[in-house]
Order: C-alpha cells, then structure tokens, then sequence
C-alpha cells in the first residue's frame, strides 16, 4: 500500500497531526522522509494498527485527517485464471463454483485489501486444496492408532472439546477448517444470518457460510497476519490460522504468486 498523503501541503498536514498527536516528526517540512516514517509507525503502535510507517487508509482516519475510507479493494481483479495460477493442482470448475462466493464475503466484512485476499486464498491453498469447504481427513494429528475418529480433540480443552464425541462433531470443516466447540459456537452466531453450528457443525461446509466463516476468522487476525506478512515471515503468518506451521509452504507459494499477478 502507498501513502495517500503524498503532496506537500498534505504531507505537512499529517506531520502537524502527528505532532499534535505526540508523534513528532521532526521538521514540518512535507516530506516524507524517515522522521514522518518513524513517527507515523509510533502512532500505528500506539494505536495497534499495521505499524508499516505508511500513511494509508486506517492511519489517516484514526488521525483525523480524512473520513472513514475502506481500503483499496482489488477483488474485482481476482478472476479465475489467477486463481488456477495459484491452485496449479485444483480443478478449474471448484475455482469457478466457489472464488465468487469468497470474493463476496472477502468484500462484505471488509477484507478487500490486497494483503488480506491473498492471505484469504492462500489460506485455502493450505487447508483445502481443492478449493471447495470440505470436512478435515482422519490422520495421525487427529486419531490415535486403533482409536475412533478423532479421538485425539475429544478432550482438548484449547478447542473448548468436552469429550466425545466433540472431536468428531467439530473437526475441521469449511474453507479454513474451522475446528472445535468454541470456535463453533464462538461464529455460529457472527454469520449474517446467524448460524446454530453446535447443534448443525456440517452447516460449515455449506459454501456461502465456509466463505464468511473464513472471512470472520481471518477478520479477527488481520494486524497479526498483515504484520507477519510486512516481515515476509509466512510461517508466522501461517501460524494465525492454523496454530502450527502445516501447509506453510502451499500458503506461501500461492501468496507469492498472487502478488506477482496481481503486482
């Protein structure tokens, strides 16, 4: 993202809210230079947004400098051809049934910014491949030898699971795999309209609904993922989603190419 503020009455404009802020930039000279940069990052801290040292958007809103303006979107941008370039491995009609469907979500609760729809499909890339919500695979992660389904989250208490069958009725479903008790009954109720998915967990596959789930999650980790990706650190970023380090590569690989395309 580029500064919004670039000329030099603008630039002294936001040097002078900074100061005024408690964030001196130095000489209000209109530029910027690497004292506005640092104390354009300082305010971004303070107020615990993306501390890149960027005056976009969210920064020159929370500053008083212009009304609330939604971040660029560039989800028209995103077609299917870009997305198979990024899913080399995926059938093409999955991208086509399903990208509009997170497009609209992605758009709704206010994840269009380049950045964060990248990291809404990569995301995809590394849980569900195929492109499409499905439901978590039994594997050594979730099932002990000789055990039932999913016996190892009946008890896990992280994922608000109270014993079985809890491992198996909230294993991961969706787009983003939405996993556990807690998270299903924490955005069951966040969905537009409001989904019951204790008592319903398959309704999470359901794609309008895998789509905003994703969304919301995604939502809610937003500064810690943009701050991992401003660092190039995908495994942090990848870590925000899924607690772990699994599909780190897949999630990169289709950041990657999405940022080149859509460069």
């Amino acid at each position: 993202m580029s500064n919004l503020f670039t000329g030099i009455e603008d630039v002294k404009r936001l040097q002078r809210a900074l100061q005024q802020a408690g964030f001196p930039p130095g000489e209000i000279d209109g530029v910027y230079g690497e004292g506005t940069r640092a104390a354009v990052r300082a305010y971004q801290l303070s107020k615990n947004l993306l501390a890149d040292g960027v005056a976009g958007p969210v920064t020159l809103t929370a500053l008083g400098l212009v009304q609330d303006t939604p971040l660029p979107s560039v989800t028209g941008s995103v077609n299917a051809q870009i997305v198979a370039k990024m899913f080399p491995s995926t059938p093409l009609g999955n991208i086509n049934a399903n990208l509009p469907i997170v497009l609209d979500a992605l758009q709704r609760y206010g994840l269009q910014d380049k950045v964060m729809t990248l990291a809404a499909l990569a995301t995809i890339r590394a849980e569900t491949a195929s492109f499409r919500p499905v439901t978590e695979g039994i594997s050594r992660f979730n099932t002990s030898p000789g055990g039932h389904a999913f016996d190892l989250y009946d008890n896990r208490a992280d994922l608000g699971n109270k014993g079985a069958p809890d491992g198996a009725s909230f294993a991961g479903r969706g787009f983003i795999q939405l996993t556990g008790r807690a998270n299903y009954a924490h955005y069951g109720p966040l969905l537009n309209p409001p989904v019951d998915l204790v008592n319903n967990p398959d309704a999470a596959n359901d794609a309008a609904t895998a789509a905003s789930l994703l969304a919301l999650f995604l939502k809610d980790h937003a500064l810690a993922i943009k701050t991992a990706l401003l660092e190039g650190d995908f495994k942090a970023a990848r870590k925000q989603v899924n607690g772990g380090t699994h599909g780190w590569e897949d999630f990169q690989s289709a950041y990657q190419i999405g940022d080149k395309l859509l460069s």
